[in-house]
């Protein structure tokens, strides 16, 4: 049997309510997530639920890109997102394994793909 364990996030930024700074849809600190590492990421609303899990080469311009583009799964539901979470993963076989696992064992809400619990 193997045995997947979840990577501790080594970054993880809040929806601010009031922003002053520039921000997207709340998210200020988006220059705590490096910019040319890979690896996994995971949106989470105010009641700790998993949202989305994705993953990335780079992983700043891949998380700003589900804020800006119109053809993200979290279009409809950017507002939801009040904690982002980064694990840094650079191998992108190790990449895809957590993103699958962590979609089916954690029950990420708005995957659609790589869904195996249905």
């Amino acid at each position: 049997m193997i045995s997947i364990t979840i990577p501790a996030p080594e970054v993880t930024i809040f929806k601010q309510e009031n922003p002053v700074l520039s921000h997207i849809y709340g998210f200020t600190d988006f220059h705590l997530i490096t910019r040319e590492a890979g690896g996994i990421f995971m949106f989470y609303n105010d009641k700790d639920e998993l949202l989305f899990v994705g993953k990335a080469r780079k992983l700043r311009p891949r998380i700003k890109k589900h804020f800006e583009d119109n053809v993200s799964v979290m279009k409809p539901h950017r507002d939801e997102v009040t904690k982002i979470e980064v694990c840094l993963v650079e191998d992108p076989v190790d990449r895809e394994i957590y993103e699958t696992y962590i979609v089916n064992k954690l029950k990420a809400k708005y995957n659609v793909e790589k869904v195996l619990y249905k």
